[in-house]
């Protein structure tokens, strides 16, 4: 189920001020809610991982509005990646890339490796692409329980732990996104979801007969 709600401008303000003050926002994607950080605030990312009860070793995906801002956070980008691109994003397509060494170690959990997507859900695009930046887009719900779906879940769970909820509607939940890494000309699944594998080599064939 799918049931957009479009947030006004001064929603969109509150959610960006709120993040900019280092605070934690719940947005929709197209899987499920996330929440947002800014993911150059250290303290704002220790208090994500605090509020889920995550494991600090589990790195954190970000979101990006569009492929030109990758640059800000990746150290190479995998050609095996471009087909992928083309034919997924926006949409529930995790792409594994080499981390910037800039970048936070508490955001990649200590490694080397960062996950990131464009999401398909308008709010989160917009939300992302005023935000100038990429955001964090880890689900909002605590670790080990079930993934929340709308807005009343979001303030029904957290209640006042989360400092806004940007409301675009109940999300369609079910499978979250498919997480994939390029490693050297291979292509590993580190997490099925939406997208499925079949659909993934079927494009990666289809780019390998048009060279």
């Amino acid at each position: 189920m799918i049931d957009y709600v479009h947030p006004s401008l001064e929603d969109y303000r509150e959610a960006l001020e709120t993040l900019a003050r280092g605070g934690i926002v719940a947005y929709p994607t197209e899987t499920f809610y996330g929440l947002a950080v800014d993911p150059g605030n250290d303290q704002a990312i220790s208090a994500l991982y605090r509020l889920k009860k995550r494991d600090q070793r589990k790195p954190l995906s970000l979101l990006v509005a569009e492929p030109s801002v990758l640059s800000s956070s990746i150290r190479s980008f995998p050609p095996l990646y471009r087909c992928l691109i083309d034919a997924f994003w926006p949409g529930p397509l995790t792409l594994v890339f080499p981390a910037r060494s800039d970048t936070s170690l508490l955001l990649r959990g200590g490694g080397d490796t960062l996950a990131i997507r464009i999401s398909s859900h308008p709010v989160a695009q917009k939300f992302c692409s005023l935000w100038g930046g990429p955001l964090t887009a880890t689900s909002a719900n605590e670790s080990g329980h079930p993934s929340l779906v709308n807005a009343n879940q979001i303030k029904s769970f957290w209640g006042e732990k989360i400092d806004y909820v940007l409301d675009g509607g109940t999300v369609p939940g079910g499978k979250g996104s498919t997480m994939i890494e390029a490693i050297g000309e291979e292509i590993h699944v580190l997490r099925k979801g939406v997208i499925t594998t079949r659909q993934i080599f079927q494009v990666l064939e289809k780019c390998k007969e048009r060279k």
